[in-house]
């Protein structure tokens, strides 16, 4: 299959599905991924009550993701009123397969957050018996997409039955991105965006 990058196409092995959480918007579409959530996740605590899920911002030209970035930044709003909260059935459906990795040194923001006392000298010492102290903190985070889903976790599979009364059948959205999109990963229960990326090139390996 072909990416389409600003200048030139790649080959590159795409993802597909004939369902899915699925929303066309005037200039793009959105595509949620959910995460499952097991019991056996590290992360869970009793009734825990935290859904995760992945969403792709692809716009409909292959040129056109610069300025859906602008929207979506523009607009408090812009990312509630856009997710599919439906499954869908969709015609052509591909989101390419790869792996991001990227870390920051992030002491500097915790200072400015006034998180202060643990880079001061001596200032884990109700924790160690020992004049220590942090100097830096780095994040690192790696995130891959593949025909499987999303790293840590399959993708939910929810089942629908359908009311008896006769309805037309809808249209099948056809989600191809064969070019630059935007993605992030969202707790959704709360609201919080826990990562936020764009995918230029498949192969690169960065966002």
């Amino acid at each position: 299959n072909l990416f389409f990058l600003l200048h030139s196409p790649i080959q590159r092995q795409f993802s597909t599905n004939k369902k899915q959480f699925v929303s066309a918007f005037d200039g793009f579409k959105v595509l949620r991924l959910p995460y499952e959530q097991g019991e056996e996740l590290p992360y869970k605590q009793g009734e825990d009550e935290r859904q995760f899920s992945m969403y792709f911002f692809l716009p409909d030209t292959k040129d056109g993701l610069l300025s859906l970035i602008e929207k979506v930044t523009s607009e408090s709003e812009f990312l509630k009123l856009q997710l599919p909260d439906d499954k869908v059935e969709v015609g052509d459906f591909m989101i390419p397969s790869f792996k991001i990795s990227f870390g920051i040194e992030t002491s500097d923001a915790l200072k400015e957050l006034g998180v202060i006392l643990p880079f001061s000298p001596g200032g884990l010492t109700k924790m160690v018996n020992s004049p220590i102290w942090v100097s830096n903190i780095f994040q690192k985070s790696f995130i891959e997409v593949n025909e499987k889903g999303t790293e840590a976790a399959a993708v939910t599979t929810i089942r629908c039955r359908e009311c008896c009364l006769p309805t037309s059948k809808p249209i099948p959205i056809d989600f191809v991105a064969d070019h630059p999109i935007l993605f992030f990963i969202r707790e959704d229960f709360t609201g919080t965006i826990l990562f936020v990326g764009q995918v230029l090139n498949p192969l690169d390996g960065r966002s």
